[in-house]
């Protein structure tokens, strides 16, 4: 059998040109597939719509955007709110009007006293601004009428005939003179109730108008500079920030701040007239800081909370609210101008003192017990006493009736022998040991009357007068009630102007924060009232100079709290990029990429239709 002959096959990748099956083309390259040309219809539409989106964008989503997220910005009053802040709108002065009366002596001898007692005053005097005016007084006849009515002083007879009112003038004090013989040198005695101050003095030191000197008016300037210098010393104290009312004055405030920050008990005070050095006392300087340490903020209204506590069931009830209407309301209603109050008791029986004071001790020489002053400050039982805290509209004031029981009766404190303390800024604690009565079985009562409550609330009389500012000096009360009127008509009058410079400020530093009506009317409320606080303190109306002082401060206060306000100044541009981000980006990037790119379709057709040369 015969083998067919093989066929050999071509090679892979043979030029086709040797295929026997003849010649093969060549392939074309493929090309990609063009979009048909848009017609000059969908052109338009494509440019109405994003034509379309960004005037929407522009008219209607810009405008809409800048009116609700602009802030109204006020217009304030900014460079008068800076001169007050500065002192320059104002130069607060406080004239004391003082009435001398006598009797015994004639007009022309009063005259005399009171021509030089004035020129002693203002040789002394280191604080312009307070200063002291003598104005003839009353006879004795009238006297008692011109404690209840106002003081006044015409400035001439032009005045009278021009048919307008005198302006009132609230007696700080009255002096009467009165001569003794048998005295050696004059004597003052300063009435405990009243604003009276007698001074007895030996004829011979009234000389004859032809004498030079003149030993009664040098008596009598001295007693008035040792009654009203801790008054000139806090008030001067009260008006440090505005050292531009004064020139190159420094005021004697210097003292005040130094002891009530550093405890710096001494500085220097310079009379701006003369240039007089005069180191401020060291006492005074003490009651300067203990002021500090122990006054509360000014505030409109204190709540007070007397609270009774004893170890066992003694006593079953106590006349609380005869006692407090008969020793403490009345100076409650004295100090109304000031301030307001509102009271409230409690008692608490089996309340023990704080356990980690140790168990008062017997001194059998005296027959007492008695508690260290080292475990005075741990006394309150705060873990078992209901005490009131600070809460509600105005601060509050506890003040503590501690009866211990009849075994350690009576106890007092170990060194000092004192019953009472004052805790600064909080209230005061009374050891109230009293007389106890007995019934005819030898028990004892069962109740405290309000003779019995009588010596503590006196002792929280004096411990409020601390807590409200007032001076140790003088020990009239209604002086120092005087005194606090004035203290605080210039510690507010002094904290509204600040308060406008600090809102001034702040405008100015924020510009992105929104000033609202309220703010603007409360700025205009404080600016009235701080101009009529000036001229009643000029006038010697200071009454009338702390209501506007204390409206001033409440407009000021409400104006740069105000909520809004507040809760922008701690909103920063960081927290603006975080809110737009996320709606700016998925918005804004095909706004404006379409909107590119339709331009350089734009452009390109354009430079083809018309290439350059």
């Amino acid at each position: 059998m015969s083998e067919s002959p093989s066929v050999e096959q071509p090679p892979r990748g043979f030029d086709d040109a040797h295929s026997p099956a003849g010649p093969v083309v060549p392939a074309i390259a493929a090309t990609p597939k063009q979009p048909p040309p848009e017609s000059k219809e969908s052109i338009r539409v494509r440019q109405l719509v994003i034509l379309s989106f960004w005037t929407i964008v522009v008219f209607l989503g810009l405008p809409i955007w800048w009116w609700t997220t602009s802030v109204y910005r006020a217009r304030l009053p900014l460079q008068e709110m800076e001169d007050w802040a500065e002192g320059k709108s104002c130069r607060p002065s406080f004239p004391l009007e003082i009435a001398i009366e006598s009797l015994s002596l004639q007009e022309p001898d009063i005259l005399r006293i009171i021509r030089a007692t004035q020129h002693a005053l203002d040789d002394q005097n280191d604080f312009s601004p307070h200063h002291l005016r003598l104005r003839v007084g009353s006879n004795l006849a009238a006297a008692n009428a011109s404690q209840q009515q106002p003081y006044y002083e015409s400035s001439g007879q032009n005045e009278a005939a021009s048919g307008e009112a005198l302006q009132p003038k609230e007696r700080a004090l009255t002096i009467r003179l009165a001569p003794q013989t048998g005295l050696a040198t004059a004597r003052a005695e300063l009435q405990a109730h009243t604003t009276m101050l007698y001074i007895r003095y030996p004829p011979a030191l009234v000389p004859p108008a032809s004498s030079t000197s003149f030993p009664l008016a040098t008596f009598i300037a001295s007693q008035l500079q040792d009654l009203f210098a801790e008054e000139q010393a806090i008030i001067a104290h009260a008006l440090t920030l505005h050292p531009s009312s004064y020139g190159s004055h420094q005021p004697p405030a210097s003292a005040g701040q130094l002891a009530s920050t550093s405890n710096v008990p001494i500085a220097g005070t310079k009379d701006h007239r003369s240039g007089h050095n005069r180191a401020l006392s060291l006492e005074l300087a003490a009651r300067l800081a203990s002021r500090a340490t122990r006054a509360l903020k000014y505030a409109p209204t204190y709540h007070i909370t007397i609270s009774l506590f004893a170890p066992n069931a003694w006593p079953s009830s106590w006349d609380i609210q005869s006692a407090i209407a008969e020793y403490l309301t009345p100076l409650l209603e004295s100090a109304s101008i000031i301030s307001n109050f509102t009271i409230d008791t409690q008692t608490q029986l089996y309340a023990s003192f704080s356990p980690s004071v140790r168990a008062p001790q017997h001194d059998p020489d005296r027959g007492v017990w008695t508690l260290r002053e080292e475990d005075l400050s741990g006394f309150i039982n705060a873990a078992e006493w209901p005490l009131s805290p600070s809460i509600g509209a105005g601060p509050t004031l506890n003040f503590i009736i501690y009866i211990p029981d009849a075994a350690t009766t009576p106890l007092i404190i170990k060194d000092s022998q004192a019953t009472s303390w004052l805790i600064p800024q909080w209230g005061g604690v009374m050891i109230l040991n009293p007389s106890l009565s007995l019934s005819r079985d030898g028990a004892r009562a069962s109740s405290l009357s309000k003779e019995d409550i009588q010596p503590a609330l006196l002792v929280f009389s004096h411990q409020l007068l601390s807590f409200l500012g007032a001076p140790q000096s003088p020990s009239s009360i209604p002086l120092q009630l005087q005194t606090l009127t004035r203290v605080r008509a210039a510690s507010l009058f002094q904290s509204a102007s600040s308060t406008m410079g600090s809102l001034a400020r702040l405008t100015v530093a924020l510009p992105s924060i929104a000033i609202p009506k309220t703010v603007s009317n409360a700025v205009e409320v404080t600016l009235d009232h701080l101009e009529a606080t000036c001229n009643a303190l000029k006038d010697g109306r200071f009454n009338a100079a702390l209501e506007h002082a204390k409206t001033a401060e409440m407009a000021a206060e409400r104006g740069f709290f105000e909520k809004s306000m507040v809760g922008q100044v701690y909103f920063p541009d960081e927290h603006k990029v975080a809110v737009y981000l996320p709606l700016l980006g998925p918005v804004g990037v095909p706004l404006i990429m379409s909107a590119l790119k339709e331009l350089k379709r734009i452009w390109t057709t354009r430079h083809i239709s018309h290439p350059g040369p």
